[in-house]
C-alpha cells in the first residue's frame, strides 16, 4: 500500500487581497503623508478625530499611487472634510 501523497492534484489560485488591505508603501512613496499622520497622533494623543485632515491626505496619496483601490472620500468617512473645503472655496471666491 502506498502512502505517498499526490501534491500536484491540487493547484493553488492566488486571489487578490480582501477589502481594507492593501500592499505596503516598500518604496515610501506616501512617506511623507503617513509621518505628518503619525505626529499629529502623537501631538494629539492618539485622538484620531483631531487628525483627520492628515489621514485623509495619506490615504490620497495611497489612492493616486494604486497603492489602494480608488474609493470616493465620502464612502471612506470624509463627507464632512469635503463640505467643508467647498464652502472654504466658496467663502474665498465672494472675497
Amino acid at each position: 500500500m502506498s502512502t505517498a501523497m499526490n501534491f500536484s492534484s491540487k493547484s493553488f489560485s492566488p486571489r487578490p487581497p480582501d477589502r481594507g488591505s492593501f500592499p505596503l508603501d516598500h518604496l515610501g512613496e506616501c512617506k511623507e503623508f503617513k509621518e505628518k499622520f503619525m505626529n499629529c497622533l502623537r501631538e494629539s494623543k492618539f485622538d484620531n478625530s483631531l487628525c483627520r485632515e492628515q489621514s485623509k491626505q495619506y490615504l490620497e496619496c495611497r489612492m493616486e499611487r494604486q497603492l489602494m483601490t480608488k474609493e470616493p472620500l465620502e464612502k471612506l468617512g470624509f463627507k464632512d472634510l469635503l463640505d467643508g473645503d467647498s464652502a472654504e472655496k466658496q467663502q474665498q471666491m465672494k472675497t
